[in-house]
């Protein structure tokens, strides 16, 4: 290990939050536990996500692993949101593990956030 404490990947996330902001008429979420805060919105045509947007407030790899999660999950199906788990994320950027409880509080945001999007949909479609 370097001992860099952030890997490449989180520096350039970090440095660049593409998606933080907000989303008007969209769904949205947010979790507050061990002193981190999420905020996630969405908006969702035909079942796809088509942006997701977010406020999060914790450490650079928190935040870097929300600007992942909003990256990869759109143009993917609402019903995704589901299926998304921190493990994932903090192997692709090199989280260390003593910053899990965080990322699963980005993990509880995200399906909070497709329970959210689906009961939406859900009411659209009647």
């Amino acid at each position: 290990m370097s001992g860099e404490p952030y890997s490449d990947r989180v520096r350039e996330l970090f440095a660049d939050l593409a998606h933080a902001g907000d989303l008007v008429d969209a769904a949205h979420a947010r979790v507050d536990d061990q002193g981190v805060r999420i905020s996630l919105a969405a908006n969702c045509d035909d079942g796809v996500l088509e942006d997701l947007r977010f406020h999060a407030w914790g450490c650079p790899h928190l935040l870097a692993a929300t600007e992942s999660f909003c990256g990869d999950y759109e143009g993917r199906p609402c019903s995704d949101l589901l299926e998304f788990r921190a493990a994932e994320v903090m192997a692709t950027l090199s989280v260390p593990a003593e910053k899990l409880g965080r990322i699963l509080v980005l993990e509880d945001a995200v399906h909070s956030l497709g329970q959210s999007v689906l009961r939406d949909l859900k009411g659209k479609n009647g």
